[in-house]
């Protein structure tokens, strides 16, 4: 997990470039025109940058607010080097440590990450990664996906300005208790529900991409990197929570073992002690208590050093939990996780049992 976390974030830290460095951006991708599609840049300050795009205020025509998404030249470039060089290493590394690498699959693992980074390079796939999601929150009242505004290029995202400031930044006192704990409610449901049942996630919700405004419902917004899980294994988390609700440390080490590949000298009797401690201190926890992907990524690193191998996706849906966890606890780290859970439970087992018998 924390291979994921540093890789996933080294393209973040960054300073801004000069607009003038993405107009030829525009001009190529959206011809001489775009000076009338899109107006009024805020030229000074992006609301974003990072090593491969940048993220601009504007108007269009009509004077409707946008955000501007712009790729930086040569980004494409950039990241097929980093990708041949980073698979390099991790063959490297197979071939050197062949026993940690029955437990850690480094090459695996960056494959994973690949995939949910695709969308980083084409933002034609984060458009259609942000139309999906926006179909999926409309079950939820406290939470929303940006729209967006104009036919996407690859270089070139135009989409709705998310209204507020991120959830770090924004003050507890100015919401009312119901729009706090609905807006933590309908995050972690959503999540779920992608988890186990759509089996698609945002990947990277940490507080910087979830924008908040009292009486409105919370955005969730840069839908470049998603997750995408197996059935068999969003059905092996599904128990292993339960496990959790029901305060079963042999059950989690149980269904966590089955669920991933134990080494020849996996020591199962020493990880199943490890969680047995572990478990009776995530139960009933409250946010403000307990950081589950944080837990999730402790079951991780116990198994790890007992040798068993776990699932490469379960390392980014630990960081995507662990991220949307810090991002709530800043508006209701009162909530209650395995509440949650429990109250969405009978949608998620009903949803798997439709999906079984059909």
């Amino acid at each position: 997990p924390a291979v994921l976390e540093e890789l996933a974030t080294l393209h973040d830290r960054v300073s801004p470039a000069p607009f003038s460095d993405f107009e030829p951006v525009l001009a190529a991708d959206l011809g001489p025109r775009w000076r009338r599609l899109l107006r009024d840049f805020d030229t000074a300050l992006p609301l974003g940058a990072a090593s491969l795009a940048q993220v601009y205020r504007a108007r269009l025509a009509d004077g409707t607010p946008v955000a501007v998404k712009l790729q930086r030249p040569g980004a494409q470039r950039v990241m097929a080097d980093d990708m041949r060089l980073l698979r390099r290493a991790a063959a490297l590394v197979a071939r050197a440590t062949p026993k940690f690498t029955a437990v850690v699959d480094v090459p695996a693992m960056l494959e994973v990450l690949f995939d949910a980074m695709e969308a980083e390079t084409d933002f034609r796939v984060e458009a259609a990664n942000m139309r999906r999601a926006r179909q999926l929150t409309e079950a939820y009242e406290h939470l929303t996906v940006p729209r967006v505004l104009m036919p996407p290029t690859r270089r070139v995202l135009v989409q709705s300005l998310a209204p507020g400031t991120s959830i770090r930044d924004a003050d507890p006192r100015d919401f009312t208790l119901a729009q706090r704990t609905g807006i933590g409610r309908d995050l972690m449901a959503f999540m779920y529900h992608g988890f186990f049942l759509d089996r698609y996630f945002h990947a990277d919700p940490h507080p910087g991409n979830l924008f908040v405004h009292p009486g409105e419902p919370a955005h969730l917004i840069d839908w470049g990197m998603v997750g995408r899980m197996d059935s068999s294994t969003s059905r092996s988390l599904v128990l292993a929570l339960l496990t959790i609700a029901d305060n079963d440390g042999a059950g989690l080490a149980k269904t966590w073992a089955e669920m991933g590949h134990p080494t020849a000298w996996a020591d199962l009797a020493g990880f199943r002690s490890d969680i047995s401690r572990l478990v009776p201190k995530v139960t009933s926890a409250s946010l403000d208590e307990l950081d589950f992907g944080l837990t999730l990524t402790a079951v991780l690193t116990h198994a790890t050093h007992r040798g068993i191998r776990s699932s490469p996706t379960i390392s980014l849906l630990g960081k995507s939990f662990a991220n949307l966890e810090g991002s709530i606890r800043y508006l209701c780290p009162e909530l209650s996780i395995t509440d949650v859970f429990a109250d969405n439970l009978r949608t998620i087992i009903f949803g798997l049992a439709r999906e079984t018998l059909s």
